[in-house]
């Protein structure tokens, strides 16, 4: 019988998407929407490619938003299997502020005002006003895109300890809501099923996986217990530097991480120096004169 998890997770680690050109990226991240550049690196499989992170200014788990940056500008396309969206939490007071300055259309949803956006890539982002937001950069919540929202929401409440929090009907869909319990960083989920199914296509504007927290990899291995128990097939613990991290696909299609706190973002440069200079894991050491030819140059306020 499959077991249910007593310690839930600790709500949303990092959300990974893809972009276009890496500096209009980075431009828009940090300048834009201001927040920190916090690690400038390469794709673990493709290191001629920036990863680039971006969060809160003290890099917390539950802010953290990362790219794989290609070059060309092809589109991807979201739709049914993958992450449609991710959200931050603002003051009320301040929603009308980030309108003024980036457009977009502000919406009711679940009771509070939420301003609908693209970054210039193509990727759909949310501000929501949230009375409880902490500093700026911290998330809000994740809309998953699938079929049939079911088996998705039997692992996010039976494994990670999320609670059905209502059903909306909005154009073009439904969207289902599930919380966790406390005041964790991003501690809610939305399934969204669209009346007219769309299949994911990989590429800029859409988003890559979504990452879920555990507080320790004890909590990590017990979550991983859960899942393999219930015959989800899961990833062995995958050294990602600055954090141990497990992946499955989720019955809907949606690449899930489990991400641990630890070791962090300072680990390899100092906390007030993040995102500084380039950082590579460490079997690409030894061809940084090549990856370092083969990535653009950028210029980062970090710099």
């Amino acid at each position: 019988m499959a077991q249910t998890l007593k310690t839930p997770i600790a709500g949303l680690h990092h959300v990974t998407a893809i972009s276009g050109p890496a500096q209009e990226n980075l431009d828009f991240y940090t300048r834009v929407m201001q927040t920190r550049l916090i690690k400038q690196t390469v794709n673990f499989d493709a290191p001629e490619m920036y990863h680039l992170y971006y969060g809160a200014e003290d890099a917390r788990p539950g802010s953290v938003l990362t790219f794989f940056n290609r070059e060309e500008r092809g589109q991807g396309q979201a739709g049914v299997g993958a992450a449609l969206s991710f959200a931050y939490a603002v003051r009320p007071e301040a929603l009308a502020e980030w309108q003024a300055q980036l457009g977009g259309e502000i919406s009711e949803r679940f009771g509070a005002d939420v301003l609908s956006l693209r970054d210039p890539h193509g990727q759909a982002f949310e501000l929501v006003a949230d009375d409880s937001a902490g500093p700026w950069g911290e998330f809000h919540s994740v809309t998953l895109w699938v079929g049939d929202p079911e088996p998705t929401a039997e692992i996010l409440k039976d494994v990670f300890g999320y609670a059905f929090a209502g059903e909306a009907r909005e154009p073009g869909g439904r969207r289902l809501r599930y919380v966790l319990p406390g005041d964790a960083q991003g501690r809610v989920v939305d399934l969204w099923q669209a009346d007219v199914a769309v299949r994911a296509r990989p590429g800029p504007g859409t988003i890559h996986h979504v990452a879920f927290r555990a507080r320790d990899e004890a909590h990590q291995s017990a979550l991983r217990n859960a899942l393999l128990d219930r015959g989800e097939k899961v990833t062995e613990v995958k050294d990602r530097q600055y954090f141990k991290a497990i992946y499955f696909r989720e019955p809907g299609g949606v690449l899930f991480e489990i991400a641990t706190d630890g070791p962090g973002f300072d680990v390899d440069e100092p906390m007030a120096q993040l995102g500084a200079s380039l950082k590579l894991p460490p079997q690409y050491e030894p061809r940084r004169a090549e990856i370092e030819a083969s990535l653009p140059p950028l210029v980062s306020e970090s710099a």
